[in-house]
Parts: structure tokens; sequence; C-alpha cells
């Protein structure tokens, strides 16, 4: 049985890995090496373009976790990086080009796995189709994207605001409140006097910020202003914009503050908040250690930092399931960056999902959900449930895991038993894949 896979990177190569050892024919198309996009040089699939470090190996981390349970899964991503591994501490890290190399061999030399050079347009949408064209996707594919899934659930940038977890926010000085008592608490608020407003604007406009690619420059970012540009143009410009303190009172003490900080529910377990208004270009680091002046924000742990940069990505919620399956056209698997997951492990593993269950869609079995209590599975159930309205990409985290309930507040602890529920859980459905 023939399948379609369009784009030959980290996570249309998995997709297609994982259909032909299971003896479906499959028909991959990618763009090289005829033509690259503006971000990728190499001649070989799979490429990392950024870093060629594939985060933390160990269980405590969320990526570290999903590798371990990719590996269990016969993942031919975690295959290449576990060959072309380089010391990196604890962390996994790769030889670049031998990990794409090791990816591209692997393809080319597979009998059920049929590569053609060529730039997708448009495709017939009654075929089987994975499509995993990653955050570049050619505007052409683009604009016929749009007549599937309507123009207005596709997006081509990231601006992300910082993502904390629930835990980790100081409650003794924020507090929960909705502006002028309109809500049910859907707020938590970081109130500053004006001391500590001023102080905080000083360190954000002289803080270090990521420099973009060229492609990335222009347009892309219009009408929606990094927080630290805001305040370089005037110096009061956050209190009338993402901090204003109007209708904010605090409901014990009944302090009013010369500017708020609000943060929003992120997800229905609410373990996950994120700093409304607050997209930014600062680089990692620097967020840390500005935002961390603000008060209740002092030792909160990121998930997820703000991001703004090029990207296309779908709204998930309102397009996809938790098989990364189009809800109005089953046939059509979403997956990679494309999807709404974010990075290069949380895509390949985009990619071995959709392969797994395209496989037993076209077998008319039932899909595999690896649930949420899986860090695999917390991917697609976490971006297929998301707030349509505020979707925004997300990462491999423990905020998206279903927790463990236990006599502890020890983190490690927790997280190697949420660890061990998710391991048996992949282990008890290799039968079944």
């Amino acid at each position: 049985m023939k399948v379609n896979v369009i784009g030959a990177g980290l996570a249309g190569t998995e997709a297609s890995y994982q259909l032909a050892k299971r003896g479906f024919e499959v028909y991959l198309y990618d763009i090289k090496p005829e033509k690259f996009t503006e971000a990728h040089s190499d001649k070989n699939f799979a490429e990392l373009v950024c870093s060629n470090s594939l985060k933390s190996a160990e269980l405590t981390n969320a990526c570290g976790l999903l590798k371990y349970e990719m590996g269990l899964l016969d993942s031919l991503f975690i295959k290449s990086a576990k060959a072309n591994s380089l010391p990196a501490g604890t962390a996994l890290a790769v030889d670049r080009e031998g990990f794409a190399k090791f990816i591209t061999d692997e393809i080319m030399h597979n009998p059920n796995i049929h590569f053609i050079t060529k730039e997708v347009t448009e495709f017939d949408i009654s075929e089987p189709t994975i499509i995993a064209t990653g955050p570049l996707t050619t505007s052409k594919l683009s604009k016929f994207l749009e007549t599937i899934l309507g123009d207005n659930y596709l997006y081509f940038y990231d601006a992300v605001a910082p993502i904390v977890t629930l835990d980790s926010i100081d409650l003794n000085k924020a507090f929960i409140a909705d502006r002028y008592n309109k809500g049910e608490g859907d707020y938590i608020n970081c109130g500053l006097n004006k001391e500590e407003y001023y102080s905080f604007v000083n360190e954000l406009v002289n803080a270090q910020s990521v420099i973009l690619k060229s492609f990335e420059k222009g347009d892309v970012f219009e009408g929606c202003m990094p927080v630290e540009i805001m305040a370089k143009r005037d110096v009061n410009a956050l209190r009338f914009g993402p901090m204003k303190p109007v209708g904010i009172v605090h409901p014990v003490t009944n302090q009013k503050y010369y500017a708020v900080l609000q943060l929003r529910r992120d997800n229905l377990n609410n373990t996950l908040y994120n700093m409304v208004g607050f997209q930014t270009n600062l680089t990692f680091p620097e967020q840390k250690r500005v935002f961390s002046l603000i008060p209740g924000l002092e030792n909160a742990e990121y998930v997820r930092y703000g991001v703004m940069h090029r990207n296309t990505f779908i709204n998930a919620p309102a397009l996809i399931n938790e098989y990364y399956q189009l809800k109005e056209h089953p046939n059509i698997f979403i997956a990679g960056q494309l999807s709404g997951v974010e990075g290069y492990v949380e895509s390949a593993s985009s990619g071995l999902m959709c392969g797994i269950n395209m496989a037993k869609y076209l077998e008319n079995k039932n899909l595999i959900d690896f649930t949420s209590k899986t860090a695999i599975g917390s991917l697609p159930n976490y971006i297929s449930k998301a707030n349509i309205k505020n979707f925004q990409p997300m990462n491999a985290n423990y905020g998206i895991i279903d927790s463990i309930a236990l006599d502890t507040r020890d983190k490690k602890v927790i997280r190697n038993e949420i660890a061990s529920r998710a391991i048996q859980i992949i282990k008890d459905n290799l039968n079944n894949i």
C-alpha cells in the first residue's frame, strides 16, 4: 500500500522509516538536493540546522525521557544519534554531518522507500499522506495547505511569551486575581512598585537579544513587538501595555501597583502559566536573569522561553487530534514543527508517531494513544487540546506530562517515578506496535 511523505527532515525520515519497516511503500518527496531553503545547506536528509545538541539524556529531563521512549520504539533518529554521538556530559550531542548521512543512507537504501526530488506545491488529498515540511514550508505549498486547513489556521512565525510552572511561582508575592474582578481566578499577578518597575525596565532594555537570521528580518514580526523593543521606545510603554496595572487590586491587602505582569493559565491541568504579552527576542539566559527581577518570579522554572522567529505551523487544537491526524481528513497526518511541536527530538518523535498510526489507520486498526502519561504522547495530547485562540508551539517538558501524587516535593524523585511509569507504558504497547 502506498503512502506519500512530504519532507525529508527529522519528522519525514522517521515517519518513512516506521512505515517502510511495516511493509508499506513510501514515496518520500523533498526539494533537496535541487533546492535549499534559506536555513539549509547539507544535501543529506535530517539536517540539524542550529545546534548539534539533542539536549539532556537524563530521565529527570523530559527530553531525556522522550529520547529513551523513542529508543524503545526503534527510532531511526535515536539510532543515528547513538551511532554519531560526541562527548557532551549529560547531554546527547552528535556529529551533525555523520548524523544526517546515517539517516540518508538508511532511507536511500531501503527498498520500500522511493525518494523523489521535487518541490511539492499541491497533492491529492484523497491519498494517504504525511506532511512534514517543517518551519520553512515553501510559499506555494503553504498556499495549498490553506485551501485544505483554512486560511485562519496556518501561521508563519513564532511570537511566544515565556511559560513557567505553577509550582515555581512564589505565591507569597504573586496573587490570584482578575482585572476588575471579571473572571474566576484565571490569572496570577506579579505586582511591581515604582522603583521595582524602573529597575526592571533598565535591565530589560540593556539585555542581550538573539541575532535574527537574514530571512527572519523584515515584516515577519509586525504587530507583535518584543517587550524589550517596546520598553526602548518609551520607558512607560509597558505600563500602558502588557504590564498595565489598571483594575488589578490585591484581594487581601487591597494594594494597588505601579505595574503588573499577568500570567495566564496555559493548560488544562493548571500546571503551566504564560507571561501575558511578554513575547521577546532576548537570549534564554537573559530572560531568566531579567525576568527574575519581577516579584514572584525570582525562582521561576521555564518550560519554554520566549522566542520570535520564522516558523510555519498549524493551529493544532483546531485541526488535529491526539494522533497528529487531521480531524477533517483522517488519511492525512501532520508531523514535525508544522504540527505545532518545537525542537529536534520533538519533531522526530511526531514523525515516529505519525508513521506508527498511519500504518494502523491503513490496516483499519485502533490508533495508538500513548497518553499524556508519556513524553511522546504528552506532546500531541497537549497541542491537540490547547487553547485555540492563543495556541503556540510546545516542546517536551514535565509540565505537560501527567504527574504522580507522591508524599514528597522532591522533583527528582517525582520525575523518576513519572519516567518509570512512562517507560512501562511504552513497553506494554510494544506488542501492539
